[in-house]
């Protein structure tokens, strides 16, 4: 199910933030224009990477490093084993919409 989580325009061009969807912290990053969805925590050490750098495709955690691609929330680099939950986005005319 998806469900609104605010605005196109909250989330600007190479920026990555956190909303909440049913409870649990769901990162958007618009990379180049577009947008991904993938849960907030690491699974290194449940830090947010929602304060991680985003580099194009890129988040790098904050905490320790660990490295994911936010198109498919793969692990690229340790020390993080388990990739994060990547779900699906879509807009529909100004809105900004999550799945559960």
């Amino acid at each position: 199910m998806m469900v609104r989580i605010g605005s196109l325009k909250d989330v600007a061009a190479g920026q990555i933030r956190a909303f909440d969807v049913a409870g649990t912290k769901v990162d958007v990053a618009n990379a180049g224009g577009q947008l991904y969805a993938f849960d907030d925590t690491c699974t290194h050490r449940g830090c947010s990477l929602a304060t991680g750098r985003l580099d194009g495709t890129t988040v790098t955690c904050s905490c320790h490093g660990s490295q994911f691609d936010v198109t498919s929330g793969t692990v690229l680099l340790g020390p993080a084993a388990r990739p994060v939950r990547s779900r699906l986005v879509q807009t529909e005319g100004e809105d900004l919409l999550v799945e559960t």
